[in-house]
């Protein structure tokens, strides 16, 4: 297409939700973002179904409303609002070093879009476009494993077998001599865990682990960790309840055992790393870090976006979902 300037338009397609529960593609216009911004034509979206599940029933507490916002979204959580932030796609406008390249960007699911340059992370070259949906979840995991200071031969218990928790559990794992075991109540995720090359329970955990990591959205498996951690171990929770109360049994081994619960959230750099990481280098490790084919295994369907309307619900509705992968 030929150079757009700042004054000219194109036609774009987007995912609203105009109320709780309620999914709509709306048609808009887009304008360059300003002189050095890029033009992007959307190859691949990822729904991420934890937290878009909240903001899609309406669940985010205004409290967290200002830090919970993404960086393009449009409206607000009192609805209508645009929501996503797991988008890959092709630049075909802006800066000349862009042109033609494949970037990731942290945009709700819209066929064209545009935003700053700054705001692109180039896609490594080994990383299919396809896989790169999960880049957004590869950042926060890897963000949690520096949270929770997992060290070689640490015994890691990952509560959770969601996207982000199946991610943290394959991090960990690969840290040299670490005994890691992702745990979920549910039997089905034996074989996602398999397919990962991690061990896996359905029953809770047996023994004392050194790091426990939280990922199940359930009070419940954050409890059973304090339960099961050894003396002075940490435990990270990296959950978002949204405004879902959480009770915790703080008397018996919390305080004799002298435990840490320290909590995770992908918005700030853990103080160990801050100094050295920015958000970009950040993204572009989590990008780096989805070369390895088992990976697919975390996208558990595939959905037209022209589709996307009617088949949201649903995909936000069943809990067997995982990374839900959009094609444009």
């Amino acid at each position: 297409m030929k150079e757009m300037t700042s004054d000219q338009c194109v036609s774009a397609r987007a995912l609203w939700f105009p109320k709780a529960g309620v999914a709509s593609l709306r048609d808009e216009t887009v304008s360059m973002a300003g002189e050095d911004a890029v033009l992007v034509r959307t190859l691949y979206s990822g729904i991420s179904r934890g937290t878009e599940a909240l903001v899609f029933q309406g669940n985010v507490p205004e409290s967290e409303e200002e830090r919970m916002r993404g960086p393009h979204m449009s409206g607000s959580f009192s609805f209508p609002v645009k929501y996503g932030y797991a988008s890959v796609g092709e630049v075909i406008a802006g800066p000349a070093r862009l042109k033609g390249r494949t970037v990731f960007c942290l945009h709700p699911h819209q066929d064209v879009f545009s935003v700053s340059a700054e705001m692109v992370n180039l896609l490594p070259e080994h990383i299919p476009p396809s896989r790169a949906v999960l880049g957004a979840n590869m950042e926060t995991a890897l963000n949690i494993i520096w949270d929770a200071g997992v060290l070689p031969g640490d015994r890691v218990a990952v509560f959770g077998a969601g996207v982000v928790g199946s991610l943290v559990a394959y991090i960990a794992s690969g840290i040299c001599g670490t005994e890691t075991v992702l745990i979920d109540p549910n039997p089905d995720r034996l074989a996602l865990a398999d397919a990962l090359g991690i061990s896996f329970s359905n029953s809770g955990y047996a023994g004392e682990f050194d790091v426990g990591i939280n990922a199940s959205g359930s009070g419940e498996a954050l409890s059973e960790a304090l339960g099961h951690a050894g003396h002075e171990a940490r435990i990270v929770e990296a959950s978002w309840h949204g405004d879902k109360p959480v009770t915790l049994p703080l008397g018996g081994p919390f305080h004799a055992r002298r435990l840490s619960i320290v909590s995770s959230q992908v918005g700030t750099i853990p103080p160990g790393q801050r100094a050295r990481w920015s958000f970009s280098r950040r993204m572009q490790k989590g990008l780096s870090l989805l070369s390895d084919d088992r990976l697919e295994a975390l996208v558990s369907g595939e959905t037209s976006f022209c589709d996307l309307e009617e088949a949201y619900p649903a995909i936000i509705a069943d809990p067997a979902t995982l990374c839900h992968r959009i094609c444009y």
